[in-house]
């Protein structure tokens, strides 16, 4: 009799604590993936960045996150969104406009296997939007699978956009990119008192888009990842050292441990995965990235 009870005991535990699970992650229906072009891992040391540790605390977070080889923009940006490598996804050069080497697969649209594709055509309703400040984002994904498609001018401008197309139309995945964090670290270069002023500019940026998240009203709906393509060193990248290579990643919401620091490995490409096991999506078989699962409840 009690070996009976403590097996019903046990069942309706298991039973409540699942429920829970498939709760949290059903209540997702909003992905924000916020993208900083040439944000280092390092410079979190040396900022004042309140909404960033304000996420991180309420997340899950690694600052040994990695970008692939070479570390510059277009190769990451595509393996960010198409879950492998250059060698896959074929964009191999800092402003590849179209694969250098033959993409592995294509899809319906004629590129590599991307979130975006994978999402259209897994719950075709979907509002899809990226709003980018580098005019090189426009050429790393179908425009036809997008709802939105704005190229800003200005990292202000961005926000803006940003911030009135969450209001307005709910979307369920956007991606924003803000490009002056590359530019100063181009121009006046990495690890300087410029640098980390623009990074804190970034922070202030996305303190406006977790406010317009609130606004519309789908904050207890969505999850926010902040990461970026790459680092930099004096005022360069593309090279191989762990200032170049090692970015952040943080992501937060539903369903997400808080105040958690994953310690496994964690790369860029996994950033595509874990956005589609967000929206329950079948990544593709050519996919080689995985969904960063320390990071679920």
């Amino acid at each position: 009799m009690l070996k009976q009870l403590t097996k019903k005991i046990f069942q309706i535990f298991l039973f409540i604590v699942l429920s829970q699970t498939t709760f949290s992650q059903s209540k997702i229906e909003h992905v924000i993936l916020i993208g900083v072009d040439g944000l280092g891992a390092y410079a979190f040391k040396n900022t004042r960045v309140p909404n960033l540790r304000k996420l991180m605390s309420k997340g899950t977070w690694t600052m040994q996150a990695r970008s692939v080889l070479p570390s510059s923009s277009a190769p990451n940006w595509a393996s960010m969104v198409m879950g492998v490598g250059p060698e896959l996804h074929g964009y191999t050069t800092w402003g590849s406009q179209k694969p250098d080497l033959p993409a592995r697969v294509l899809d319906e649209y004629g590129m590599f296997p991307n979130v975006y594709s994978l999402l259209r055509k897994g719950k075709p309703s979907s509002e899809i939007g990226v709003i980018y400040e580098w005019d090189g984002i426009g050429f790393l994904f179908p425009k036809q699978a997008v709802d939105k498609d704005q190229n800003c001018d200005g990292d202000s401008a961005t926000a803006s956009a940003a911030v009135s197309y969450i209001k307005e139309k709910k979307p369920n995945f956007l991606f924003v990119h803000f490009n002056e964090v590359d530019h100063v670290g181009h121009s006046i270069g990495h690890n300087t008192p410029a640098y980390y002023q623009s990074v804190e500019t970034i922070d202030t940026y996305l303190g406006t888009i977790i406010q317009s998240i609130k606004d519309a009203g789908i904050a207890e709906k969505t999850v926010i990842i902040f990461t970026a393509d790459h680092g930099g060193i004096n005022k360069n990248h593309g090279s191989i050292s762990m200032q170049e290579m090692q970015i952040p990643w943080i992501i937060a919401g539903p369903g997400i441990k808080t105040n958690h620091e994953v310690t496994e490995s964690v790369m860029t490409f996994d950033t595509a995965a874990t956005i589609a096991k967000l929206f329950k999506l079948k990544q593709p078989q050519v996919w080689i990235g995985k969904p960063v699962v320390d990071a679920f409840k």
